[in-house]
Order: structure tokens, then sequence, then C-alpha cells
């Protein structure tokens, strides 16, 4: 069957099959391969994507049901060659590490932006608590999140 996905700000018509997960499509079909493949069971939100603002395993989320929405990916954050102030302040602040749960921690920490610009550190850990990262950085990471929230009050300075 096709389905239209708009992904990205962006309408996709792609072939899927009923059991198709958002994640194989977007990695497989869409080229969008920012979106890691962990455990495939919905435990280590390296799939996380935004799905209508919020942010959801695109391994457990048929391809099927996202042609109703609006799905964002890490690809979709950088703006006009520009990058999102997270990607920035994770730079800025080492909260990359191996970088394999980057985009799914972007991508939990902006829809915490997004419905939270000023958040508090407990907010921040418990906005990635569905993300694991295998280094160890979490700290590093709620420091990035939190600095972009400060370049937000800023107008994107910190």
């Amino acid at each position: 069957m096709f389905v239209t996905l708009r992904v990205n700000g962006r309408s996709y018509e792609v072939a899927v099959r009923p059991n198709d997960t958002l994640l194989d499509v977007l990695r497989e079909k869409l080229g969008l391969t920012g979106t890691k493949k962990g455990c495939d069971l919905g435990d280590c939100g390296a799939c996380t994507v935004l799905l209508d603002g919020k942010p959801v395993n695109s391994c457990l989320v048929l391809a099927v049901d996202a042609a109703r929405g609006e799905v964002v990916t890490v690809e979709g954050l950088a703006q006009n060659g520009e990058l999102h102030p997270l990607q920035e302040a994770f730079i800025k602040y080492g909260a990359i590490q191996c970088g394999y749960c980057s985009p799914g921690m972007l991508m939990s920490l902006k829809a915490l932006l997004d419905r939270e610009p000023h958040p508090t550190r407990d907010q921040v850990m418990n906005a990635i608590a569905g993300n694991l990262c295998r280094c160890g950085g979490y700290h590093k990471i709620a420091d990035a999140a939190l600095a972009a929230s400060r370049a937000g009050e800023r107008g994107g300075e910190e």
C-alpha cells in the first residue's frame, strides 16, 4: 500500500507493508539515517522522533499510523544551514560522546524545550529518562540542554 508521510516539512509517497515500522521506513525508504536503530523494542530511545510534537519510539510506531501526523527527525532540527541551539550546545558541552544516542536525546529534549522553554535539571533528566546513553554522559547532556534553554532566552546567544 502507499501512504503519504509528512517528514521534516516535506511529503513523501511511500510504498509500505502494513507491519513496516516508522523507523524502518525513515531509514530504509527515505534515507533519513540520523534516527538510529538500537534495541528495536522501545527500550533505548535511540529511534526517538517527534510525531505531532511528541517524542515517540519510531520502532514502535507503524508507518501507516504515522501517515496521519507530522514527523520530525534529527535531520529536521537544523534550519537553513544553521544548527538547532540544542545541537550547538551538544557540541559545545561535549554531550555527543559516541553519538549513537544523540539523535534520540536531541529529539526528546526538543520536545521538552518546546513545551517547557525554561526546564529545571530534574525536568531535563525526566525528559531523557527513556533514552539510554551507554557512554554515561547524562550530566553533559543535561548541561547542554540547560544551556540551550538559556540561549533561547537570549535569542540564540549563550
